[in-house]
């Protein structure tokens, strides 16, 4: 997938008698809208023919369902930055 670069910021700060230096970059990358459609469309065809075609218990079909929207929505936190912010984060 390739990744659309909308701008970068860099800015630079220097404190005090001491050198502080400080180089915030802020990137934001932004995957084509249309790779996120149809991935989005993919597995939601995918998903409504195992759920229509495929016999098997409703319980089943519920965490299969679960599931896949968990890694669904993953991806698009990892699609959009999000994902890697919050891995990042330390308590």
């Amino acid at each position: 997938m390739n990744d659309i670069t909308i701008f970068k910021i860099y800015v630079t700060v220097h404190q005090g008698n001491g050198l502080t230096f400080a180089i915030i970059i802020i990137k934001i990358i932004i995957m084509p809208i249309l790779t996120i459609l149809l991935v989005l469309i993919i597995v939601g065809v995918i998903l409504w023919l195992v759920n229509t075609y495929i016999p098997m218990d409703s319980k089943i079909k519920s965490i299969l369902n679960v599931v896949v929207i968990i890694l669904v929505i993953i991806w698009l936190l990892q699609a959009f930055g999000l994902f890697t912010s919050v891995k990042n984060m330390h308590m």
